[in-house]
């Protein structure tokens, strides 16, 4: 998918999977549950092992029909090597002004984590496609909705703790999109090759936003 057609799924969709320890020999059929239960759109994070390796293969195998990405961008090597192998877009946990400059004059999106109002304003002006709110499992919906009132002119995304009982509400405050890793791509199920576990999780995650 290119630039315009990533950002159009996630607009649709809401839901980033984000993949970590995903043991490599299985990451297609993880891709491929995904897809299936509705979710086109996933990023890798680079603190998994063979990270790179897998984002070129994902790319090769369903770069047509996934916006594939690189997670846990830390700093501006990190971020050079993921656009290298094929990623398609950038997801960090922390606001590092020079990673999102360079994703920028790349002209590729980039969601950048930031905690406080200082953070969130600054990943926006240097150039951020929406700001990744984390931790936000520990920070929690009611923060998120209480810094839409200042700032509702950026667009934000929610990451941690957000699962099929909340994320309605979590879209109806207003976020961007959601970012959802170890309830939805669980390792002890991809492990045991139960991929369809995956898709229903899915499934059932789509079904509830267009509920």
């Amino acid at each position: 998918m290119n630039r315009e057609q990533g950002l159009q799924r996630i607009g649709e969709v809401k839901i980033i999977a984000i993949v970590r320890g995903v043991e490599e020999q299985h990451i297609v059929g993880v891709a491929e549950a995904l897809l299936a239960g509705g979710i086109p759109v996933m990023e890798i994070t680079m603190n998994t092992p063979g990270a790179l390796r897998m984002i070129g293969k994902l790319q090769e195998q369903f770069g047509d029909r996934m916006y594939i990405g690189a997670g846990t961008v830390l700093d501006l090597d990190d971020a050079r090597q993921a656009l290298d192998a094929g990623a398609s877009y950038l997801v960090t946990p922390n606001m590092e002004e020079e990673v999102i400059s360079y994703a920028v004059r790349s002209d590729v999106p980039i969601f950048p984590g930031a905690m406080t109002p200082t953070e969130i304003v600054k990943a926006w002006k240097a150039g951020a496609t929406a700001v990744k709110i984390f931790p936000g499992s520990s920070l929690g919906m009611g923060y998120i909705k209480e810094l839409m009132g200042p700032l509702n002119h950026i667009p934000m995304m929610a990451v941690g703790g957000v699962n099929e009982d909340n994320i309605v509400e979590f879209i109806k405050i207003g976020c961007y999109g959601v970012g959802i890793g170890g309830s939805l791509v669980n390792l002890k199920e991809i492990a045991a090759g139960n991929y369809g576990w995956i898709q229903e999780k899915a499934s059932r995650l789509t079904a509830r936003l267009r509920g």
